[in-house]
């Protein structure tokens, strides 16, 4: 699989690459990321490959990273699929400069306009879910911006699949955009998504667009015990990466055993830990492009070597048991043998394609 062997977004269709790029580390304003030489760089080696999917932030590195993307985009702009995200605050103590409501994402696409010096947005991510807007404001702003040109796919990110479902219902009945993509923390470490969030994204059209495939470094093997003890000032996007790999739940004990497993197996196949992370990703169907956010060139080439990795079955079925999680009520009780019996009366059936 190569770069430029391009997947359709969800319910799309919009071509991108199998793995998007990540520039939450282009700009060293949070204290671990790349200045701008070597994030050019990147994204150079990157673009050579044939990608095409650049994923940012409205407040990636205080607005750095999308000026980054902008200042990189020139002459190639209609090439790529730029997407990126609002909600996060802008101004802390102002209530209205962040929030998923319809000023804040329109105060947040002008000012993303400005700072990717491009006229309009390819895919716009609601960025987190605030339990305060009504989905009908939040579709209705996302369909106004797309009929006047600034966007033109909506996605969502880190909200609760039921919320999700009402959004994406509610523009079908509404003939307004649906949204195509999902993006959500997925990786060994992190498989919960897998009892709602992933099911409910096949179902209803919208393309699983991980982040964190390698769960903050701690897949890489990165980590050892005795980075377990990071102490205070841990849950901030500032300071060291081992500082977001703690605030992000993922550099625990139960992280590291699964380091462990994917180090094993990336033994077995001459590759590296963080290639066996990235690869096990797009074994999911519902995947179309997981995030890679390296912070230097040679972390660059060795993530989209995962796009070469092949696993075998035992393999496979080791990740899996090292790292499966309890799917819970309903999914459990609806897979029992006596449910099914009493349900199906040994009846056969084949499941239709999502």
């Amino acid at each position: 699989m190569n770069l430029d062997i391009y997947r359709t977004l969800g319910r799309s269709g919009l071509r991108v690459s199998p793995l998007a790029l990540g520039t939450m580390t282009f700009g060293a304003d949070w204290g671990w990321g790349s200045e701008k030489d070597e994030a050019r760089q990147i994204f150079d080696a990157y673009r050579d490959r044939g990608g095409n999917f650049v994923d940012t932030a409205n407040q990636y590195t205080n607005g750095t990273s999308e000026q980054f993307v902008g200042e990189f985009a020139k002459g190639i702009r209609d090439r790529l699929v730029i997407a990126t995200k609002y909600t996060l605050t802008t101004r802390p103590g102002d209530p209205n400069s962040g929030g998923n409501h319809r000023k804040s994402m329109v105060r947040s696409v002008e000012d993303s306009l400005r700072r990717l010096d491009t006229d309009y947005i390819d895919l716009l991510y609601l960025h987190i879910w605030d339990f305060t807007t009504p989905v009908e404001e939040v579709m209705r702003a996302f369909d106004d911006l797309v009929r006047a040109g600034k966007v033109l796919y909506a996605g969502i990110s880190d909200t609760p699949a039921w919320q999700v479902a009402r959004m994406q219902t509610l523009a079908d009945l509404r003939g307004w955009s649906p949204l195509v993509a999902l993006q959500i923390e997925y990786s060994l470490i992190e498989r919960t998504v897998e009892r709602e969030l992933i099911p409910m994204a096949a179902e209803l059209g919208l393309g699983v667009v991980p982040w964190s495939p390698l769960a903050s470094g701690v897949l890489t093997g990165k980590y050892g015990r005795a980075d377990l003890e990071i102490g205070e000032g841990a849950a901030s996007p500032t300071g060291t990466r081992k500082n977001v790999a703690a605030a992000n739940g993922a550099l625990t004990e139960r992280g590291l055993v699964i380091a462990d497993v994917v180090k094993e197996v990336a033994a077995e196949l001459g590759v590296t830990p963080a290639q066996v992370a990235l690869a096990w990703t797009l074994l999911n169907s519902a995947v179309v492009s997981p995030i890679i956010g390296a912070r230097t060139p040679a972390q660059l080439a060795d993530n989209l070597g995962a796009l070469d990795v092949r696993f075998t079955d035992a393999q496979r079925d080791r990740l899996h048991r090292a790292t499966a999680v309890e799917l819970g009520f309903p999914h459990d009780m609806l897979a029992r043998p006596m449910t099914r019996e009493v349900t199906f009366g040994g009846v056969q059936l084949e499941r239709r394609a999502s």
